[in-house]
């Protein structure tokens, strides 16, 4: 299992092969519409993998395949590939968070081994991202072999594998979008708010960061209930009515509900933690009375 075709070389593709290269895989094929970033990719690559249209293909013998297009094109991609592979039944991977191993059905048909690997890890660059795979997390699903399989290259990336059903796969990226995305989202949120005390973004971001990574240290060692700090945590009343006051009076609509809504998780997650159960409820109710207020 040491040889290797990427259909799409974008940042996650890319990172793949230079990743699996660096491990001893050969690359054999990269499957492309724009071959710029695919020549790019193959300068740093050894031996310099072949870099073909998926107009023009000839069989392709490889033992692994990764599909690692936009997830609107792999269902196509799996169908168009089926008519190439009349000679071999190679393990064949799609890299998206969103879809399940059920998307490659045409070759599951022919006799593949089909299943999906996501890195659960932030890439914004193939080079860059290249260096991240180790100690990351990568969502495994598929049938018995392919998930085996797939192990075992995880493990080879000096990665860490962990399965889900794949009726899960959807939510499962969800859950990755809410971390990630969704983080960034808030800390935007963040910045306007400081923003609006007088700091531009750069320097809001900059305040804020070091904040951000203790929370994230805290989370390392501690349970999201434990490493909440702050007005909910200690179910300060007093507080939080300020902070509706000055919300209410400085920032967006979005900005005020979105506060609403992570205090509301923030009170729920501070109860049982040293918190005033009586002042979490009052908290839980004005919460309620505010959002009610902000939708009529």
């Amino acid at each position: 299992m040491r040889k290797i075709s990427i259909i799409g070389v974008g940042r996650v593709g890319g990172a793949l092969a230079i990743a699996l290269a660096r491990k001893g895989y050969k690359i054999e094929n990269l499957i492309v519409r724009n071959d710029e970033t695919a020549k790019r990719i193959s300068e740093i690559i050894e031996p310099k993998p072949q870099i073909l249209s998926p107009e023009n293909l000839p069989e392709i013998s490889s033992e692994v395949i990764f599909i690692a297009t936009q997830d609107f094109e792999i269902e196509n991609a799996a169908k168009n590939f089926a008519e190439k592979l009349k000679n071999s039944k190679p393990f064949v991977f799609h890299t998206s968070g969103a879809l399940s191993s059920e998307v490659l059905k045409p070759l599951k048909e022919i006799g593949c081994r089909t299943g999906s690997i996501h890195p659960l890890v932030s890439l914004s660059d193939a080079v860059l991202g290249a260096e991240r795979f180790a100690d990351a997390y990568f969502c495994i699903e598929g049938d018995a072999e392919a998930v085996g399989a797939a192990r075992r290259l995880v493990a080879d990336l000096d990665g860490k594998a962990f399965s889900i059903e794949t009726k899960y796969k959807t939510l499962y990226h969800a859950s990755a979008v809410t971390a990630c995305g969704h983080l960034v989202a808030l800390i935007d949120v963040a910045i306007e708010m400081l923003e609006k005390c007088g700091l531009d973004s750069d320097q809001a971001k900059e305040t804020l960061l070091p904040l951000i990574k203790s929370t994230v240290e805290n989370l390392e060692v501690q349970t999201t209930a434990e490493a909440l700090t702050g007005t909910f945590a200690r179910g300060d009343v007093e507080t939080f009515e300020k902070h509706l006051k000055a919300l209410g009076e400085n920032v967006s609509d979005e900005a005020r509900e979105i506060y609403l809504q992570l205090g509301a998780r923030s009170a729920h997650l501070a109860k049982g933690h040293g918190a005033n159960a009586e002042n979490l409820k009052e908290i839980l109710d004005k919460i309620s009375l505010a959002k009610k207020n902000f939708r009529c």
